[in-house]
């Protein structure tokens, strides 16, 4: 019961609605030859849509006027209930990256990776990049929130990922920072099959989102102090 009330609150339809369309005009739209290009082409907007879906993921209760209710929770069980919508999001975007990742196959007909076109390799192929996803997924949907939460709105959430989005998937990001790029797994050598040293970008992703894990309790203790002080404020103002 508990858990049908995360998934309403975490999922509205408006949310299942875009996501929807989106992973299917992504797989509609973004043109690919070879399939070794689909996750060259899904992960880095996949990333910017996790970004969007979750930056309200604590945000929305300020708005709704929910955050008396939450604050009344024992800190403990508040940050447990934004890491289970947090989950509940992360499972549904990753759902829809595999989904969008069949899509392609589907709307496109994309050339396999090997002259051989191996089963067994198209496989391989996308379990690397569903382990990609995952990563990437799981590191923008939190420092979305993360930022939502510091500014105490979604947009700057948003906007601080899309700025940062724009340098890590750009020539000049993947210049600069080579293998420890946040999207190394689409500047990854295609040609070289044996050159794992992407999985560095994919370590800093999980490394600073551990870090979010770990100081987001923090934060929401101190900016949900905030929200509290400033919605008895403008109850006190509106009771005069």
């Amino acid at each position: 019961m508990i858990l049908m009330h995360e998934i309403k609150i975490s999922l509205p339809f408006y949310k299942i609605a875009y996501a929807i369309f989106f992973t299917v005009m992504l797989s509609l739209v973004r043109g690919v030859v070879y399939s070794y290009e689909i996750g060259i082409a899904s992960e880095p907007l996949m990333a910017i849509l996790a970004a969007s879906f979750c930056a309200d993921t604590y945000t929305r209760e300020i708005s709704s006027r929910r955050s008396e209710i939450l604050r009344l929770y024992p800190m403990k069980k508040r940050i447990s209930s934004i890491y289970k919508r947090m989950l509940i999001q992360e499972l549904f975007l990753l759902s829809m990256a595999a989904i969008g990742y069949g899509l392609f196959y589907v709307f496109q007909n994309p050339l396999p990776m090997e002259a051989t076109g191996s089963a067994e390799i198209e496989i391989h192929q996308f379990l690397i990049y569903f382990a990609s996803a995952a990563v990437s997924l799981s590191f923008w949907g939190l420092l979305s929130n993360l930022l939502s939460c510091l500014f105490q709105n979604m947009w700057p959430g948003i906007g601080g990922c899309l700025m940062l989005w724009l340098f890590a998937n750009s020539s000049l990001g993947d210049r600069y920072l080579g293998p420890w790029n946040l999207f190394s797994y689409a500047f990854r050598s295609i040609e070289n099959s044996g050159d794992v040293s992407w999985i560095y970008g994919k370590i800093v992703c999980i490394l600073i989102s551990a870090l979010i894990i770990a100081a987001m309790p923090k934060i929401i203790q101190k900016r949900g102090a905030y929200y509290g002080n400033e919605n008895r404020r403008f109850n006190c103002h509106f009771q005069k």
